[in-house]
């Protein structure tokens, strides 16, 4: 039995169980108006072929009545009759109109119990409802039950049924056999194969769905073509794979047949014009459409907003209002989801506070919408205020294992990371148990950390996702993370074990994005050789691709090979936009290449049609300041046709650090005291140049005023691998337990240094102290260090990786230069602005740092 009942069993006391419910049922001795008299004998007659009139009349006209619950309780003191399944088949009929799905089951269960024999009606609904409820045990079982009576294999629309329930359950291969035994048979109709193309659809398996539709339609049997149901299953298939060429094809096969007058079909083909990027198409369609409804209006919408042309679909959604047309929960999250894609959240949030205004009931899906949005514009808040909403109105505390729930929630951790509350976020993933964690759940986690500098957790979860308690499969978006964590730390041997991993598992379309976040890692830890060979073995490239190689050859200071890279980008026909130029006239300025650079420059809008905005006046002026032109650099910045903001007058003081200059110095910091930029950096480099000129006082004043702002210096930090994992120093480290090896082997590289000629730059000791004092200091930073501690752990002949936050220091620079000459190793040292390689006493960026 499916389920258990509490009905009375069917028994011959039934007398006794109707005598008192007759009053209040209505029986009555005397005939009235549509009604007979109906005694005890009447309903208890033996379990004959005919049933009783009474009986008969007495549903009847409960049923025209409406009164269910009294039909109900008639057949249930009712003598079996093949004649009045119709009324347990017409409850079941209601129950399933109601979607009351359980109740389709209990009546079926309850109508076997009382020895009712289900009839070809009877099967189908309770077949749908076991589908509609994903009860494969369920709907095995009446499955059995169809077969041993006789209504399977034989009976189109019980196998129909069948089909249509195992293919929602996840059985297609269960529904795929039945439909081919159909097929040997020779019982089938088009509903035999609508059922079995919707099996594959559901399933997302398009390919597979497409053949069936092939199969069907060259079958070439008049009374097998392909119907309305047919377009409106095969469609979503045609969208899913992008396939332009078969969705025209069947929208043709819908105008020759007359079916594209149908609103369902109609709707059916512009959806999948607009999924296939051809919203010209579906918006003629739509302008064709005679009859128009609520769903046609959603499509072009959401068309419009799943390929970013935003103002189109808030057009539409205006004249949407405008015609008073069923603004649907579809349409209002359609146009939320277009802004949040656009980076708008703001302007999300007030769509979505109107929706709720209008009495629109939100759903999952808007939700995780305007949650993008918050993320997006960082408006943490209000996604909190969402979140409120959430818990009021659509998630279900009792548990997280709803679908619905899990998408919500996902987008929940997703906002928190982003708004940088990842104590939030986290709490939020550990409250889900892991069998409910989805790849979703833990990309959004891991997103989180990776974006905001939390490479470490980023990575440590990452490796968690994989592990055996787990086994989660990364999708291609998780991998992008993981590797931009990589890129972070510089973690090159992880990244190349998370390179190798993404090989052996093919990530298809996904792939050239992954490859692009490994160009990125590569280079960002110091193998830009090995960026340039993901680079050539791309078979496709996109403009991120190109610029994340001319990044990466820029960072290292390979100025020419990265023109040589925007050459190749400029003749393969890509778009050559503002990002592309900020990313070369980088390239140029870390490489010493001015003319070029200020060719290039001069060129971008006569060449490209790009404007040159204040990011890229700022790379000219760092790339005339590296030069010593800095008397070039202000005129450029007293000619620019806009303000200078803060990234100009950086560069610009950078420069006069570079080079000594302490009255452009203090021009450009007094510039940024106007425009309200006050950071640390900002303080040290203007300390550094007056160290520079040894000019003490005004050391101590700038000192003196940070003190009194509450603003502390970043202290310098630096980490290295070595073969017991990652160690990391600070300036004046003494707490590493080889602290002592590490002070001996740097005092004795630096007397040696200095027999070579290494004199100490004692002016970024910052310190107004002799200079002896001034030479102990600097021989406590951090990346000297952590230099000694890779010398002391790394094989030799292997190269040393070493990471500072800030810049490096001026004599570090020049110490661990000349140390590069002693020592068997090339030293790879990446800090805040690019590389340096440092080998046999020279280093890659020939002074342009």
């Amino acid at each position: 039995m499916l389920y258990s009942s509490t009905f009375p069993p069917n028994c011959s006391n039934r007398a006794a169980a109707l005598r008192p419910l007759l009053p209040k049922l209505g029986f009555s001795s005397t005939t009235a108006h549509h009604r007979v008299s109906l005694s005890e004998d009447d309903l208890i007659q033996p379990h004959t072929t005919a049933p009783s009139p009474s009986a008969q009349q007495l549903l009847s006209d409960f049923l025209s009545d409406g009164r269910h619950s009294d039909v109900l309780s008639v057949l249930r003191l009712t003598p079996p009759s093949r004649y009045l399944v119709f009324y347990w088949n017409n409850l079941i009929k209601r129950s399933v109109s109601l979607r009351d799905n359980r109740n389709v089951l209990h009546l079926f269960d309850e109508m076997r119990r009382l020895q009712w024999m289900p009839d070809e009606h009877t099967y189908p609904y309770a077949l749908k409802a076991c589908g509609d409820l994903s009860s494969l045990a369920a709907g095995t079982s009446v499955h059995a039950l169809a077969l041993v009576s006789g209504f399977t294999n034989c009976n189109v629309f019980v196998d129909n049924a069948t089909i249509a329930m195992y293919g929602r359950c996840g059985a297609s291969d269960k529904a795929r056999q039945l439909f081919d035994e159909m097929l040997e048979r020779g019982i089938f109709d088009t509903v035999s194969w609508n059922s079995i193309i919707s099996v594959y659809v559901q399933i997302g398996d398009s390919r597979k769905a497409l053949r069936m539709f092939k199969k069907m339609v060259s079958r070439g049997d008049m009374l097998l073509r392909a119907d309305a149901v047919s377009l409106v299953n095969i469609l979503p298939a045609c969208a899913s794979l992008r396939l332009r060429r078969q969705g025209a094809e069947i929208h043709t096969y819908a105008v020759r047949r007359g079916l594209i007058e149908d609103v369902f079909v109609g709707n059916a083909v512009m959806d999948m014009y607009a999924k296939c990027g051809l919203i010209d198409d579906a918006k003629n369609l739509f302008d064709r459409m005679e009859v128009k409804d609520v769903v046609s209006w959603n499509a072009l919408v959401t068309g419009y907003s799943q390929i970013g042309k935003f103002d189109d679909a808030l057009g539409l959604f205006d004249r949407m209002r405008e015609k008073n047309i069923e603004l649907n929960v579809v349409a209002w999250s359609a146009v939320i989801a277009g802004y949040a894609q656009r980076g708008l959240g703001y302007e999300a949030l007030n769509v979505f506070k109107q929706m709720v205004v209008s009495g629109s009931q939100p759903n999952a899906v808007t939700l995780v919408s305007v949650l993008s949005g918050c993320a997006a514009c960082g408006a943490l808040d209000s996604g909190k205020e969402t979140h409120c909403y959430a818990i009021k109105q659509v998630l279900n505390l009792e548990g997280n294992d709803s679908g619905d729930d899990m998408m919500v929630i996902n987008g929940l951790i997703d906002m928190y990371a982003k708004c940088k509350n990842l104590k939030v976020a986290h709490a939020m993933f550990d409250s889900i148990e892991m069998k409910n964690r989805s790849v979703v759940t833990w990309t959004a986690l891991i997103g989180g950390y990776a974006q905001h500098g939390e490479a470490s957790s980023a990575l440590g979860l990452f490796t968690e996702m994989l592990s055996d308690g787990c086994k989660m499969m990364p999708n291609g978006f998780t991998i992008s993370c993981a590797l931009v964590a990589c890129a972070r730390v510089g973690a090159l041997r992880l990244g190349r074990e998370i390179h190798a991993y993404a090989l052996r598992n093919r990530y298809g379309e996904a792939m050239i994005f992954i490859s692009n976040c490994l160009i990125d890692m590569y280079a960002k830890s110091g193998d830009v050789d090995a960026a340039r060979a993901v680079f050539d073995n791309m078979n496709q490239k996109n403009a991120v691709s190109w610029t994340s190689m001319m990044t990466g050859y820029g960072m290292h200071g390979r100025g020419e090979e990265a023109v040589q890279v925007f050459e190749k980008m400029r003749a393969s026909g890509l778009p050559i936009d503002g990002v592309t130029f900020v990313v070369l006239l980088y390239s140029c300025s870390h490489s010493g290449i001015v003319d070029q650079g200020i060719r290039y420059f001069n060129d971008m809008k006569k060449d490209f049609g790009v404007v040159p905005e204040a990011e890229h006046y700022a790379c000219m002026v760092d790339l005339l300041g590296r030069a010593g032109r800095l008397d070039d650099a202000m005129k450029l910045i007293n000619d620019m046709p806009m303000q200078a903001n803060p990234i100009v007058w950086v560069s610009l003081l950078s420069s006069c650090r570079l080079h000594g200059n302490v009255e452009i110095g203090e021009h450009a910091v007094n510039q940024l005291f106007e425009l309200k930029f006050e950071v640390d950096g900002l303080y040290t480099l203007l300390s550094n140049i007056y160290a520079g000129a040894k000019q003490w006082k005004d050391v101590a004043r700038i000192r003196l005023l940070m003190k009194r702002a509450g603003i502390r210096k970043r202290p310098g930090c630096s980490w290295v691998q070595g073969r017991n994992g990652t160690a990391t120093f600070y300036v004046g480290d003494k707490s590493h337990p080889m602290a002592t090896e590490i002070y001996d082997l740097l005092y004795d590289l630096i007397y040696r240094a200095k027999i070579m000629g290494y004199v100490p730059e004692t002016s970024f000791a910052l310190h107004d102290v002799d200079d002896e004092e001034k030479g102990d200091l600097l021989l406590e930073h951090s990346e000297k260090l952590a230099l000694a501690y890779g010398i002391l752990t790394t094989s030799p002949g292997m190269p040393i990786r070493i990471m500072k936050n800030l810049r490096v220091c001026g004599d570090c620079h020049t110490a661990i230069s000349y140390i590069s000459r002693i020592i068997e190793h090339d030293v790879i040292l990446r800090d805040s602005s690019r590389f340096h390689h440092f080998k046999n006493g020279s280093c890659s960026c020939n002074g342009y740092w």
